[in-house]
């Protein structure tokens, strides 16, 4: 318990010396600006694909982890873009919003070479292309999901006209639906450590950041949840017609932080320490390795 104490207030001496409350803070406002760019992506692929109602299911979906105080306002705003824009597949704005969207990703990848420490030398036009990429293959996914979820209940309802025994399962439904966006959002935390920074590293790297990036976003939601149940008129107060936009910034940076100060956790546990040694090759009697 002291060695893990100290680890972790090792690796928050880690993301307060590398700005990441100032990191954190450019993710959350490119994660809300990012978002609804992707849900008109979703919305016009869902479109191409002849069901537009998916990507409303999609976003329930993604949202089911926050906290209701925070999600209902968002998913009601989302329900009105997806309901209002155009579901053209190729579109000039289609283009754009898939543009906007990679920005949230770049900010992740940026908070992330931080916590790392690590130097980006890839160019840039590849970095876009990359996080384009990440946009369109997670907007797919999801469809994929939300057909699931659509489809579930349709199957289900149908097997009980064959077995009534299942009717006490019908319940059950919550809860996957909760587990679905648990792993979906555990995929997400897995790709963005593995790939989205410079460099490369083990599963073994990384594993102890997820993990406790996902302990603190639970705690985060259900405290957060609880504050706003409790205070949210002080939000009404301070910024009037503002305070759900303002009440979802506030909990993305803070799950932005967590973010930053998982990849700063995995860089304090596995970096080289005074001691460690280094086993290397001894050259040949002419010189070479």
């Amino acid at each position: 318990m002291r060695r893990a104490l100290i680890i972790a207030l090792d690796a928050f001496r880690h993301f307060n010396a590398d700005d990441g409350w100032a990191i954190a803070s450019h993710i959350a406002l490119s994660a809300l600006m990012a978002m609804f760019p992707f849900f008109i992506v979703l919305t016009s692929l869902a479109g191409f694909f002849g069901s537009s109602d998916l990507a409303d299911e999609v976003a329930n979906m993604m949202l089911a982890t926050w906290p209701e105080e925070v999600a209902g306002p968002i998913a009601e705003q989302i329900h009105r873009v997806l309901t209002t824009t155009h579901t053209g597949a190729f579109t000039l704005g289609l283009v754009l919003a898939v543009f906007f969207a990679s920005s949230g990703v770049e900010s992740l990848r940026i908070g992330l070479n931080r916590a790392y420490g690590v130097v980006e030398t890839r160019h840039w036009i590849l970095l876009r292309l990359e996080s384009i990429a990440y946009v369109l293959l997670a907007a797919l996914a999801h469809l994929a999901l939300g057909f699931l979820i659509v489809l579930g209940p349709l199957i289900f309802s149908t097997a009980l006209k064959y077995a009534a025994w299942l009717e006490p399962l019908e319940g059950t439904f919550t809860f996957w639906r909760f587990a679905i966006a648990t792993v979906v959002l555990t995929t997400a935390l897995f790709v963005a450590h593995k790939w989205l920074p410079a460099g490369r590293r083990r599963v073994i790297e990384i594993l102890p950041g997820i993990v406790a990036t996902l302990l603190m976003w639970l705690a985060t939601g259900i405290a957060f949840g609880r504050y706003l149940a409790e205070f949210s008129i002080t939000y009404v107060s301070y910024y009037a017609g503002l305070a759900s936009a303002m009440i979802a910034l506030m909990f993305l940076y803070w799950t932005a932080s967590i973010f930053v100060y998982g990849g700063a956790l995995n860089a304090v546990i596995f970096r080289p320490r005074p001691g460690d040694h280094v086993i290397s090759e001894k050259p040949r009697n002419d010189g070479k390795y």
